[in-house]
């Protein structure tokens, strides 16, 4: 049994046909990538699957439950986390108070304060930085925020929309490797990224993604050298 079943979702915004009976699976301890142009439906599944949109028809399946109508803090306490695009950080508040954020579905001190070294030692810069207020942080910090407040939800599977959009080369390359780190650890990654070459090097499996269509699916390592992704989406 897949982790993640996506079964022919139908998704509009007003008149726009988002989604058009889309179906795909992730299964536990994989690294899935979606890619696509702008506008294919990556975001939009990322809200359907996190109960941020709700779906015309189809369902979403989480561990053998159908979670299509369920709200989205519930969603979080059975196991998802999503790391937004643009990071949506809260600038006000210190990076300590936006990691805590991450734990409100938790009640066990103890396991929050364990969750938070981690945290802190997965990302240094942040421990560095705990009383410093987010707005105040780089773009590249900011991410890693967005990734550790995430993580405080000790998350199952996390769904990451364009974690490097908008990074310098250098804090992309870190980015990956701990998009790497945090799949090693046992956590299901599901990516969304508009740096498909990248996605495609540290996936296991892939989807590509026409106005909200799956147009082809298969081995990341085999999509990277697939003559029509290589065209379209690696500019090669």
């Amino acid at each position: 049994m897949a982790m993640l079943e996506i079964k022919d979702l139908e998704v509009y915004y007003g008149m726009i046909h988002a989604l058009k009976g889309l179906s795909f699976e992730v299964n536990e301890g994989e690294i899935i990538a979606l890619i696509g142009a702008n506008g294919a439906g990556k975001t939009t599944i990322l809200h359907t699957v996190t109960g941020l949109l709700s779906p015309r028809s189809g369902s979403v399946m989480f561990e053998g439950k159908d979670v299509t109508k369920v709200p989205a803090h519930q969603i979080v306490s059975m196991g998802m986390a999503h790391v937004p695009e643009g990071r949506r950080v809260f600038a006000s508040l210190s990076v300590l108070d936006n990691l805590k954020m991450g734990a409100y579905t938790r009640t066990d001190k103890a396991e929050i304060e364990e969750s938070l070294q981690r945290v802190y030692k997965r990302f240094p810069r942040l421990e560095e930085r705990s009383n410093q207020a987010a707005g105040t942080l780089s773009g590249g910090e900011q991410q890693m925020l967005a990734m550790g407040r995430a993580l405080m939800s000790k998350p199952k599977i996390i769904l990451m929309d364009e974690p490097s959009m908008g990074l310098s080369p250098i804090y992309v390359n870190e980015i990956f490797d701990i998009i790497r780190e945090v799949s090693a650890s046992g956590t299901t990654v599901l990516l969304v990224e508009q740096n498909a070459k990248k996605a495609l090097s540290i996936a296991d499996r892939a989807y590509v993604l026409e106005t909200g269509n799956i147009v082809l699916s298969g081995d990341a390592k085999e999509l990277i050298n697939d003559d029509s992704v290589k065209k379209a989406y690696l500019g090669e």
